[in-house]
């Protein structure tokens, strides 16, 4: 049988084929264009109907079975369930309404948290629609974006994902395995896997009960803002700072207060707050490291205060050179450090898995919360995926090969960012996957390089984005994503660009 969903959609946005053919056919049942009863090609048929691997569509229907969305009979087939389809169309074919249409109602009015999503959602929309991005003509030239890009598997990293994949796929199709009894915190083995992993490497000790894991590191802080934000709370945030984080804390009814910054990351005071938000192994986006003795101020705040601290340990896993600090979490002795990671730049950007390490009590506070938005864990093949990566030691092949070749790209990158000295202080960082640069010069040269150097085919990331308060002008450059000839490139675009326009600035 021949069916049709929206693969070729898919594949810009997923890349992976079996993820882009999973998210087609997904798609395809919840709008009810794959009704329910549905009988599937088999992987045969659809492999050469798309030109993929029947390997790709084995991992695809393993991951709708996987999820509920169909159910697979040996000798029969695999089959569209009958509620999977019923969920996108309350009236089924052949039963449309035909009421006539009625006058519309005004909208009733959101709460107060529904209107704050709604002013963060404008201003986000604002902020992603630069007004110089009308103007450039994207046919001259294709664009080298130092903005984050998509970050995706390669080589024997692939080819073990693959691996970890089918395995995950056995494992969740066993009726006598532990798939049976699923646990909002995520997988046990997941679970297990972490805390081995953080315990090796950020020396935390940690038990699989005290990690939850969602979809991706934001859902954890948003949670956690529920959780811990009562309206008007005082919290504090670092100046500047990832703006998820701004979003997540101003739709809580918090009150933000800007924590000053030096090179050496957030400077400790007496903050009248019961939440800090802090990034102190890389901080973000300037990449300054807390030095020992400022983490160990901020842990005697937080005891004084019986105030939480929530670290998030964003990119640490990629370093160029010395050792890591040990982590709040690691120094903590008063259980007031909740601990936040993700797999989104270690592994790939499409998978969405973050988590938390928690206080006992919180945990199931977390759990709670997310027990109201997910019943059942979401990703739960990834999730057993990852926790055989891992176990097996792919993971940790992974980060050290994936560690030479960004540790490559940053030397390029250095190297060729030097021709443009003159107009940046560059922040020193021996980790992490961009670099940080105050412009030295006076706020009108800087926009204008902005558009101009778009023009010329090359972008960066403008860290206005991340200020919690008019500042300095500076750049965010994310590098990892690019091949070496990319960043060369880039560097070349964007010196011409200021070559341009440099004589209209005497005094720079």
């Amino acid at each position: 049988m021949d069916i049709t969903v929206a693969y070729q959609r898919a594949i810009q946005k997923y890349h992976h084929k079996y993820l882009a053919l999973y998210h087609a056919l997904r798609d395809g049942i919840l709008n009810g264009s794959l009704a329910g009863g549905t009988r599937l090609p088999s992987s045969r048929d659809l492999a050469v109907m798309y030109g993929i691997s029947r390997g790709s569509v084995a991992e695809a229907y393993d991951m709708l079975l996987a999820e509920g969305y169909v159910e697979s009979t040996v000798g029969r087939g695999t089959f569209v369930i009958e509620q999977a389809a019923m969920l996108s169309d309350p009236f089924p074919i052949g039963q449309q309404n035909q009421n006539p249409p009625v006058a519309k109602q005004k909208a009733p009015a959101l709460s107060a948290w529904g209107q704050r999503i709604m002013q963060l959602e404008k201003e986000r929309e604002l902020l992603s629609s630069p007004a110089f991005a009308a103007d450039r003509d994207d046919t001259q030239q294709s664009l080298i974006s130092f903005q984050a890009g998509e970050v995706v598997l390669e080589g024997s990293s692939q080819l073990a994902w693959k691996s970890a994949m089918a395995a995950a796929g056995k494992d969740l199709q066993k009726p006598s395995s532990d798939s049976a009894t699923v646990s909002v915190n995520g997988d046990e083995w997941l679970r297990e896997a972490i805390c081995h992993h953080v315990g090796r490497t950020r020396g935390i000790a940690a038990h699989p009960d005290q990690v939850v894991l969602c979809s991706g590191s934001m859902e954890v802080i948003t949670l956690l803002c529920q959780l811990l934000i009562d309206e008007q709370d005082h919290i504090i945030l670092e100046n500047p700072c990832y703006s998820g984080i701004h979003r997540a804390v101003t739709a809580s009814g918090g009150q933000i207060q800007a924590a000053e910054l030096d090179q050496q990351g957030i400077i400790p005071q007496d903050w009248d707050s019961r939440l800090l938000f802090v990034t102190p192994g890389r901080q973000f986006p300037t990449g300054a490291v807390l030095p020992l003795a400022r983490r160990q101020q901020i842990l005697q705040w937080a005891v004084s205060r019986s105030a939480w601290i929530i670290e998030d340990d964003y990119d640490s896993e990629f370093r160029w050179a010395g050792r890591p600090i040990e982590p709040l979490k690691a120094l903590d002795r008063a259980d007031c450090v909740i601990y936040v990671g993700s797999f989104s730049k270690s592994m790939f950007s499409s998978l969405r898995l973050g988590f938390a390490i928690l206080p006992a009590a919180l945990a199931q506070a977390l759990t709670a919360a997310k027990r109201l938005y997910d019943p059942l864990p979401p990703a739960r093949l990834e999730q057993r995926a990852l926790a055989r990566f891992m176990m097996r030691g792919d993971y940790a092949r992974h980060l050290r090969r994936m560690t030479r070749i960004y540790r490559s790209r940053y030397d390029v990158f250095q190297r060729e960012m030097q021709q443009l000295s003159e107009l940046f202080y560059w922040q020193q960082s021996d980790c992490g996957l961009h670099a940080y640069a105050i412009w030295k010069h006076e706020h009108a040269p800087y926009h204008h390089l902005l558009r101009t150097a778009h023009d010329y085919g090359v972008t960066w990331r403008d860290a206005a984005d991340y200020q919690l308060a008019p500042g300095p002008p500076a750049a965010c450059f994310n590098f990892a994503h690019l091949t070496e000839q990319q960043i060369i490139e880039g560097a070349k675009r964007l010196r011409q660009a200021w070559d341009s326009i440099k004589h209209q600035y005497h005094a720079v």
